[in-house]
């Protein structure tokens, strides 16, 4: 007890500025990130924490929905141009523009141009839900009610004693309208008990494709050539795979493209150039209105050339008078050899 320990401070020292927080140790940093933000005065994009911070897209799609905000209205914004603008391949570009569809922030929709192309039209939203009209997906918000003035109120005369009072209620003036009353209350949307579905809906009939040209002959092989045209146009577009039944309506089609002098170069050229970037939902009606639109005209008359005769006559066979074998001759006589033996008159 009499030994003293000369390594104990005489006293408690105080605690440091920088270590008042318990668990934050000197030059240790601070966790999280620290922003250094700058205002921007020109060439700047507002964008919402509803786009930068969802829980549901993709980074992909979350960057892609931010470049094509910051872009100026008629920019090409189709996956070809996209992909030649980023790294990612079409198949993400494609995906990305998906999920972006899918939660309202960009629509598009196929338009005929008046050329019959079709292209792609894209309309980017910054906040969906926003503007309600046009759009089947989206419900007009509810309107907010205004809340009534209080009115200060009246002290209404006594009765007095052995007098009888009546009150009479001043009829509303015809000029003035009444006063609004308060809004009633909207209907609850979902009923309170579940009730029994109805029939089900009848789907609407596709619509049929268009009538074709037609050959004035249809013969078996013009059709064939017109059907293995038509097949192997899924190697130049995937798009273009066509089924049994719209190969059999097209066949003819390109069958009287071909009757008309036209090459199966020409006829392949004429219907895959300048197909849409986005895909299309019904290519065989787009081919349907191609062969229409763009038949060429009947090819040219060309006189019969005359047809020469044969160099080589075929003469029929004769029986030698000397020998009785057989010789192609015009007339009767004797064979090459026995004509060589016979000795010629003097």
């Amino acid at each position: 007890m009499d030994t003293k320990n000369l390594s104990v401070p005489s006293r408690a020292q105080a605690r440091m500025p920088g270590k008042n927080h318990p668990h934050r140790r000197p030059n240790s940093g601070i966790s999280g990130v620290v922003h250094e933000n700058t205002r921007h005065d020109t060439r700047f994009t507002v964008i919402g924490n509803h786009l930068a911070q969802h829980r549901e897209l993709s980074l992909l799609a979350i960057g892609l929905s931010v470049h094509i905000q910051s872009l100026p209205t008629g920019a090409p914004v189709d996956i070809k141009t996209l992909a030649k603008r980023f790294p990612e391949g079409a198949d993400r570009i494609s995906a990305a523009l998906r999920e972006l569809e899918a939660h309202g922030y960009l629509r598009r929709s196929r338009e005929r141009t008046p050329g019959g192309r079709i292209v792609s039209r894209t309309v980017s939203c910054n906040q969906p839900g926003r503007h309600a009209e046009g759009h089947p997906d989206r419900r007009p918000q509810q309107q907010e009610r205004q809340p009534q003035p209080r009115l200060a109120p009246q002290h209404k005369p006594q009765p007095q004693p052995g007098h009888s009072t009546h009150i009479t209620h001043p009829a509303p003036c015809p000029d003035q309208a009444p006063a609004p009353g308060p809004a009633p209350d909207p209907e609850p949307t979902h009923p309170a008990h579940p009730t029994t579905p109805g029939p089900p809906k009848e789907r609407t009939p596709r619509k049929p494709l268009p009538a074709v040209p037609q050959p004035s002959y249809k013969g078996p092989e013009l059709l064939q050539a017109a059907t293995d045209l038509l097949a192997g146009l899924r190697r130049a577009d995937p798009d273009l795979l066509l089924s049994a039944c719209d190969t059999a309506h097209l066949a003819p089609g390109v069958a009287a493209w071909l009757e008309r002098d036209a090459s199966l170069t020409a006829v392949r050229h004429a219907l895959i150039s300048d197909l849409p970037p986005e895909g299309m939902r019904r290519p065989a009606a787009l081919l349907a209105h191609r062969l229409i639109t763009q038949l060429p005209p009947p090819a040219p008359y060309r006189p019969p050339t005359p047809q020469s005769e044969p160099t080589h006559i075929r003469h029929p066979l004769q029986n030698c008078d000397g020998c009785d074998r057989a010789f192609r001759s015009p007339e009767r006589g004797r064979c090459r050899a026995c004509r060589g033996t016979v000795p010629v008159a003097a």
